[in-house]
């Protein structure tokens, strides 16, 4: 089994190879989440681009791969997340900085052909920036902005960390609460996560970025960030020789 090289900037996990040597990916397909394809179980819930939200039954089929949802033209899954319990929270992030969540159990699962139902109420010239499970107290969140004329990368905007129960529940299909309020020049999320804390940040070349202390501000402008941040995350359990140790899971932020 190949090893991943030690350095600076990365974890120091072994064991680890390029997605490219198992799975082939078509132009323009990216990996979003691995699952364990069980065959009983709450299933995936899977949330998309246009605010789309699907809980997916269960199955296993005969055939290396196979459709998960039926998307509507130009739609497109941007979270895929295997479900432990069907009662976690789903939470949606757009891109105009409003933030959605409600329980998984108000979500009726559907087979492999359904479209899903309605999730997050997105704007038009919208879209969703991160969708995901919140499944633990100490959660947070962190966004940060920037002005969507901008090259990716090309500047740090600002940086928020609130703690995730700052942020009240609201009814499915609805646009939620402001978690961001932007500043002059600023005009879209470049980077949102919610999920367990702590949380932390890389720029593309790998290096860490620190993250501002979490405040109970949720629609505050955050900080300047010291530069742009490619991609954020939370703490993940790896097994290592037997043992269990925390690492950074991260997610490409143009991706989100």
């Amino acid at each position: 089994m190949p090893e991943l090289p030690d350095s600076a900037n990365d974890p120091n996990l072994r064991g680890g190879l390029p997605l490219s040597e198992v799975l082939s990916l078509d132009n323009g397909e990216r990996a979003l989440a691995l699952t364990s394809l069980a065959t009983e179980g709450p299933g995936l819930a899977l949330g998309t681009r246009d605010g789309v939200v699907k809980r997916v039954n269960p199955e296993v089929l005969n055939k290396d791969d196979w459709d998960v949802i039926g998307l509507k033209d130009d739609d497109e899954v941007v979270g895929a997340v295997e479900l432990m319990t069907g009662d976690e929270t789903l939470c949606f992030i757009t891109t105009d900085a409003q933030l959605l969540h409600f329980g998984a159990d108000g979500v009726r699962p559907q087979g492999r052909s359904g479209g899903g139902i309605a999730g997050v109420r997105v704007t038009p010239g919208e879209r969703v920036a991160r969708f995901g499970v919140v499944d633990s107290a100490d959660s947070v969140v962190v966004t940060a902005s920037g002005a969507s004329t901008a090259l990716p990368g090309t500047e740090a905007g600002a940086v928020k960390v609130t703690p995730f129960s700052e942020y009240p529940p609201k009814g499915r299909a609805t646009g939620g609460v402001r978690c961001h309020r932007f500043l002059k020049g600023e005009d879209t999320l470049v980077t949102a996560r919610a999920g367990s804390a702590p949380a932390g940040a890389a720029a593309a070349s790998g290096a860490p970025i620190e993250l501002p202390a979490a405040n109970g501000r949720r629609d505050g402008s955050g900080v300047p960030g010291p530069q742009a941040i490619a991609a954020v995350a939370g703490p993940v359990a790896v097994l290592l020789e037997g043992r269990t140790m925390d690492a950074s899971a991260d997610a490409p932020a143009e991706d989100a």
